[in-house]
């Protein structure tokens, strides 16, 4: 009832604006100024010198906040980089413009123009010689001093949230700067970025459940992809020995605080390296990222200080099960003991898993939360890691590493496969896993065969969570906190209207 009597109210001085032959949705208006370029050069001006600026300021943002004192009020005016105040008086303005001002609303899109003074309380402020009226708001912003509480709300209508949470929209100022650095840092490595296939025949690169999709005209079905590594390995063949590629992936999982099935990959392979290459170069990204962002290594994410300093800890798998999991050696090497041990601390697994794979599932359930500090993990077992380079002095394990900070997996990387024949005999056996049900197990992809036949230099590639990673380094505990637009159910589906 609130609402709708609110919006009347907005309704009846929308008529007499039109009516007075005022254009509610003018584009004719260029201003000048923002807030935060007024405040850099005069927010430390006194007022004596302001008296003698003769230049006319102009902006033009959303109305935040009035102060009406009848013939003139002060009021908060909120554009992309800050808040300012201006002063409105009948006596300055013409009277048209105080019209208009007298049928603003709280979160109307303005525009004003005039001089810089200092209030008596010292607040730099525009004294408006002219004011218009840009876009009419028809529904009340939430309440100001709170902003959007309900979380659902937050990122159903981050129009709003980013309207009245100034911090939320630094976080995606923080995420662009994230971006642009890995850009510069890659950049300067001499790296090519490039641009591969969203919609896949296949879909390879990854251990992941995929969309499926259908192109009408070739009557064929497609998948999104849940990686573009088979095809940047591709490039890679074409003598491309250095390329990387910042985009989205997406993977029909689960939701959580730190999976989103809509994500953004760094993912770059480099030639004659291997995973040990990349663990430094893994190093001097991050030391690089936060140098620029907070002018140190440490900073404090969730209540605890992360230390950034090279070089990170590296620990193997097993000795990580040895040490944090409560395993010994008979277990880790015994597949019968290994399927009781995962059973026994609540995880899922299969009797036709292999030791492999049930070891790594004892890994996500016990080790992975207390690895705060980043560390490599490495020696991955082959059974999970299908596209890895087997290791030189264990066939068992790969020439792989994760990388894990606050309990999270940041970053995967590998030496990777260039044998085709090994690449073979991997896909097969993961189509046996198909086979038992495991529909997230990757597909035969002889196109890929065929490319590493031509012969791909040894070469070591990576993928970064872009997501996870500005989680990090904005302090934010969900990864829906970093996406702009987070996947949710329709409210049609939760039982309300037809809104995502």
């Amino acid at each position: 009832m609130e609402d709708n009597e609110l919006l009347k109210v907005r309704l009846e001085k929308i008529a007499a604006l039109k009516a007075a032959g005022i254009d509610l949705y003018p584009n004719d208006v260029r201003p000048q100024n923002t807030t935060a370029e007024i405040l850099a050069e005069f927010g430390n001006s006194a007022a004596e010198a302001l008296t003698g600026i003769t230049q006319q300021f102009s902006i033009a943002g959303r109305l935040m906040a009035v102060r009406n004192f009848g013939k003139a009020a002060f009021v908060k005016i909120q554009d992309r980089k800050g808040q300012i105040q201006s002063y409105v008086a009948k006596d300055i303005l013409s009277e048209n413009a105080f019209f208009v001002f007298k049928k603003l609303d709280i979160g109307d899109i303005i525009y004003i123009s005039g001089k810089l003074f200092r209030t008596k309380t010292n607040e730099l402020t525009i004294e408006a010689h002219d004011l218009r009226l840009l876009s009419k708001s028809l529904h009340p912003l939430p309440e100001k001093w709170h902003g959007l509480t309900d979380v659902e709300t937050r990122y159903r209508q981050r129009h709003l949230d980013l309207i009245s949470s100034p911090a939320v929209k630094e976080i995606f100022y923080r995420r662009s700067r994230i971006i642009q650095l890995i850009r510069q840092f890659m950049d300067k490595q001499d790296f090519l970025e490039v641009e591969t296939p969203m919609m896949q025949p296949r879909a390879g690169g990854a251990v992941a459940r995929p969309f499926k999709t259908h192109h009408n005209s070739l009557d064929m079905d497609l998948y999104l992809r849940i990686a573009p590594e088979l095809y940047l390995k591709r490039l890679v063949t074409g003598g491309m020995e250095r390329v990387y590629e910042i985009n989205r992936n997406f993977r029909n999982e689960g939701i959580s605080t730190f999976h989103n099935p809509e994500f953004t990959m760094l993912e770059f392979y480099r030639s004659y390296a291997t995973y040990e290459d990349l663990m430094s170069y893994t190093e001097e990204l991050f030391a690089f990222i936060a140098s620029n962002i907070f002018g140190s290594l440490k900073f404090t994410y969730q209540g605890t200080e992360i230390d950034l300093s090279p070089p990170w800890r590296r620990i193997s798998v097993k000795d990580a099960l040895l040490q944090m999991a409560g395993m010994d050696k008979s277990t880790l090497e015994d597949h019968t003991q290994a399927l009781d041990f995962a059973r026994k601390i609540g995880c899922e697994v299969k009797d036709t898993d292999l030791l492999g794979k049930v070891l790594m599932a004892i890994f996500d359930e016990v080790v992975e939360k207390k690895l705060i500090q980043p560390t490599f993990v490495t020696n991955y077992p082959v059974a999970v890691s299908p596209l890895s380079r087997r290791s030189s002095t264990d066939p068992d394990i790969v020439d792989r590493f994760e990388l894990y900070i606050y309990g999270r997996e940041i970053a995967n990387a590998f030496s990777e496969l260039n044998d085709p024949a090994d690449q073979r005999e991997r896909f097969l056996q993961q189509l046996k896993e198909r086979e038992t049900g495991n529909d997230e197990a990757h597909e035969m992809d002889e196109d890929y065969i065929h490319a590493l036949e031509y012969g791909m230099p040894p070469t070591a590639g990576e993928g970064i969570g872009i997501d996870r990673l500005v989680m990090l380094f904005t302090d934010s505990a969900s990864i829906r906190d970093v996406i702009l637009f987070p996947l949710l159910r329709t409210k049609q589906d939760a039982g309300g209207s037809i809104n995502n």
